[in-house]
């Protein structure tokens, strides 16, 4: 057909070349490119080109190329000239690890997933893929190892002017346990729980081959063998508790079955749920933890001296200043705490004395700091004039009680008794307590402005290092039983965040300056 003609369009009409183009009829739908999800495609990738130059999991890898992982790598069988099926590098475990946790994973299944779609981790595994039962066991079966690797990544920090030990802020914060408060129970209880659990694997094992996969009975009797060692775990503690307390208390002794080294703590809301006292200890430089560890401590007065020797055993030094709260600044770690390095600042605490008068109902104008001290009678006056004589002395670590008392028959006929011994039996109580010089002398340095001033970077230093543990590092609640393994996942979340530092102040401004 030729131009003049005409062209011919839908639907086998003529149209002049000439003549304008036809409006689209409102009755026919446009027509989309659809997408094809169930079409497979064949793509070639380059994994150097799935992330950028300066991504994080470039750096992590570097870094871990200037340590040395030999350790990791001890007992292992399969090695060059015998046969054997390769193993996972430790490198590559390590870092995917670490840039995991970076990013919030923490469970080694999500782990497995996560890499394989994150650009970082498919260039870490280059776009390989490595089973979760091997992430899981390699976090918790190389305890000493990681710990080396811990000291050499201090090591490294401090090399880089980013750790300088002059002041040290030392907290504990209380982490959930992977166990619920149901799980603890009494003797009796744990008695017949091991009985049932006994007879239960004793079933599995007499159980005919032909009724399920070998497979399948394998991994059920192995949950049963764990349920029973977990149960008997259970009953050591309970008999080591109860070795400690009195024996009025043994009968209110409970362990978990389900975690028997956790403990019921007392929270930040107030309540009680079992779980794990971790230390951290934070170098006030660049917020590097110099030192991490994990307890079974309800309280924290006791976990201050091992700190301390964690410090120095990682980093080869004293810290010259340890900041603390007010948990750890006791009489009998004040006396303990050797002369010179390191010095320790905290907190003084509350007037407990004026809040336990308060609760017994005693009125502000005679609080015990109202009643005045006659050293020639060796005696208290009170405000209505009356004398308290001494009666006996009690002696504590570090400070030594003397009781005054006065005379029941003149307190009961006082017209001041309501104000001023309420709920007493016998005659108004004031102890005076005498301390050691020590402490006596922390107390005063406490109060100098230039020690208020140090003591109030504790706070911004050590609970900056546990916000970001338990928010970036979604550290809220262990994901592993028992204490050797809590304590690897603590140790791997401190890895974790002491390597973020290196990348944010060391790699990072060597790009900048090489650029």
């Amino acid at each position: 057909m030729s131009a003049e003609q005409g062209v011919l369009i839908a639907g086998g009409e003529e149209r002049p070349a000439d003549a304008a183009p036809a409006a689209p009829s409102r009755s026919r739908k446009p027509r989309w490119k659809r997408v094809d999800r169930q079409q497979m495609v064949w793509r070639a990738i380059d994994p150097e080109r799935l992330i950028d130059e300066d991504h994080p999991a470039r750096a992590i890898w570097d870094f871990l190329g200037e340590l040395d992982l030999s350790r990791f790598g001890a007992g292992m069988r399969a090695v060059e000239g015998r046969p054997g099926r390769d193993r996972s590098d430790p490198r590559v475990l390590i870092a995917l690890w670490l840039y995991a946790l970076c990013r919030g994973v923490r469970e080694a299944r999500a782990l497995d997933a996560w890499a394989q779609y994150e650009p970082g981790g498919q260039w870490l595994l280059g776009l390989g893929r490595i089973n979760y039962h091997t992430l899981a066991d390699f976090v918790s079966a190389h305890a000493p190892a990681l710990d080396e690797l811990f000291v050499q990544v201090v090591t490294v920090l401090m090399d880089e002017q980013l750790v300088d030990l002059e002041r040290v802020a030392h907290d504990g914060t209380k982490i959930r346990a992977a166990a619920s408060g149901v799980s603890f129970q009494r003797q009796e209880r744990l008695a017949e729980c091991r009985r049932r659990a006994e007879e239960h694997l004793t079933a599995l094992q007499q159980q005919p081959e032909g009724e399920m996969s070998a497979a399948r009975r394998q991994a059920q009797q192995r949950a049963a063998r764990e349920r029973l060692q977990r149960v008997r775990r259970a009953q050591q503690e309970l008999a080591r508790q109860q070795a400690e307390k009195a024996a009025a208390e043994q009968a209110q002794v409970r362990a978990s079955v389900t975690d028997p080294d956790a403990r019921k703590m007392r929270q930040s809301d107030g309540g009680f749920a079992p779980s794990y006292n971790a230390q951290i200890s934070t170098d006030s430089c660049s917020g590097v933890i110099v030192a991490c560890a994990v307890s079974q401590a309800k309280e924290d007065s006791g976990e201050l001296p091992p700190a301390v020797e964690r410090i120095a055993k990682n980093t080869g030094q004293t810290p010259k200043q340890v900041l603390v709260d007010g948990g750890y600044t006791t009489r009998k770690n004040i006396v303990a705490m050797p002369e010179g390095a390191p010095e320790l600042i905290g907190s003084l605490g509350e007037n407990r004395s004026q809040n336990q008068q308060a609760r017994r109902g005693v009125s502000p104008e005679f609080y015990s700091e109202r009643f005045v001290f006659d050293a020639a009678r060796h005696g208290y006056t009170c405000p209505a004039g009356k004398f308290l004589s001494y009666k006996s002395s009690k002696k504590l670590v570090g400070a030594t009680e003397k009781h005054y008392r006065a005379p029941a028959s003149e307190c009961q006929a006082c017209p001041f008794r309501a104000q001023c011994c309420p709920q007493a039996k016998h005659g108004r109580l004031v102890i005076r307590t005498e301390e050691h010089p020590k402490v006596a002398a922390f107390r005063q340095k406490m109060q100098r402005d230039e020690y208020r001033q140090i003591y109030r970077q504790r706070g911004p230093v050590a609970e900056f290092s546990n916000a970001c543990l338990k928010q970036k590092r979604g550290l809220r609640r262990y994901l592993r039983r028992g204490l050797p393994k809590v304590r690897a996942e603590t140790v791997w979340a401190c890895l974790s965040c002491n390597v973020a530092i290196w990348i944010r102040r060391v790699w990072k401004t060597r790009r900048r300056a090489a650029a």
